[in-house]
């Protein structure tokens, strides 16, 4: 087994799971380590990786939310008490903000991914994040859980939706639009991450049939392992740190990192 080889998706692994949660782009981040770090471009098998690693993170973390909507939206046909409603609209807001990027991906995943994976599109989309970020650094919505309806679950879906643009940060795109739709930060991150999960799902279904086909699965067995478990334990860290730095309203500093970034590929790439 190459020592390099591992550690590279090592490397790749820690890096895509650190910059999943944290609204600076994984993807647009990827892109850029493989374009001036000189690495290869990884498998599609890769990618399934290591996105299944970031959905095991988030339900990790979610575990008591994701329990709570799952026995409260079956027990809403049952009990229609205040909390299974509110519960059961959560689930279904969830469902249609699911929508559009499913949409979109199905439609345009393959001519977003040929078109605009450039590095310099990336910096020009870090710098259009980090301009959304700021704009809501100190927005203080009011809405919870029972507040949301579905045109919020329509913008924050078409955002989430923009975000499969590289460089566009998928839980900035949700975070700034649930903000700006007035929610808490607390419910904010929690809807932005809950709708990750069947975003994600959708990706690791639609590839288990290419993870199957891989010709060099066996070979590959261990550097994959290694880059899934760097990037479930990276995912679950920087999660836990950016769910800290949304309760004491920081987005500021990623918006500055944002344009700094931004800027520099643009100068250098």
């Amino acid at each position: 087994m190459d020592f390099y080889l591992v550690l590279k998706y090592l490397f790749l692994g820690i890096f895509q799971g650190f910059t999943e949660p944290i609204p600076i782009s994984s993807s647009g981040h990827l892109a850029l380590a493989q374009h001036f770090l000189g690495i290869d471009d990884p498998s599609l098998t890769f990618e399934i990786l290591v996105n299944t690693a970031s959905l095991f993170a988030v339900l990790i973390i979610y575990r008591e939310d994701i329990w709570r909507l799952v026995v409260n939206g079956l027990g809403y046909f049952k009990h229609k008490t205040p909390e299974t409603k509110r519960d059961f609209h959560f689930i279904v807001y969830l469902i249609i903000g699911t929508i559009p990027a499913g949409v979109i991906g199905v439609l345009f995943g393959d001519v977003i991914e040929e078109n605009l994976s450039k590095v310099i599109t990336v910096g020009i989309t870090l710098i259009i994040t980090g301009f959304a970020l700021w704009a809501i650094r100190n927005f203080k919505g009011g809405k919870n859980d029972g507040d949301l309806n579905i045109k919020d679950a329509l913008i924050i879906g078409a955002a989430q939706a923009v975000a499969l643009i590289p460089g566009i940060s998928r839980s900035g795109a949700t975070i700034v639009a649930a903000m700006a739709r007035g929610m808490k930060a607390e419910t904010a991150l929690r809807f932005s991450f809950l709708l990750y999960i069947p975003v994600s799902l959708g990706v690791m279904v639609f590839g288990i049939s290419d993870l199957m086909e891989a010709k060099n699965l066996s070979e590959m067995a261990i550097p994959y392992t290694v880059a899934f478990l760097a990037s479930l334990v990276a995912s679950y860290f920087s999660l836990k740190w950016f769910m800290n730095i949304m309760a004491k309203g920081n987005l500021k500093y990623f918006a500055i990192y944002c344009f700094i970034v931004g800027t520099l590929v643009i100068i250098f790439a």
